[in-house]
């Protein structure tokens, strides 16, 4: 049950930020935004699979991330870090 709230506290906070969005599209958002990151590698298209064939009608485009992503790579450069794709991906 705490799954199950955590991505509706969640989908409460997009459907806030994000008021236009249709609530099959945030909820789906929720639920992808809040499982994706504990997933490994090889688990994300059998994920992505399941909420295909679960909400076949419905698209969710990637969300944007320019600003985050561009101080991501900027305080990377700062540290001196490579600038993996994963893992920024990741951190975002």
């Amino acid at each position: 049950m705490r799954a199950v709230k955590s991505v509706l506290v969640m989908a409460g906070a997009l459907k806030r930020a994000n008021p236009d969005l249709g609530e099959d599209a945030t909820l789906i958002r929720a639920m992808v935004d809040s499982n994706v990151p504990k997933f490994l590698k090889d688990d994300l298209p059998l994920f992505s699979a399941i909420v295909q064939d679960l909400f076949p009608t419905v698209i969710i485009k990637d969300p944007d991330y320019g600003e985050l992503e561009k101080q991501i790579i900027d305080s990377l450069g700062i540290l001196k870090y490579q600038k993996v794709p994963e893992f920024i991906h990741k951190t975002i």
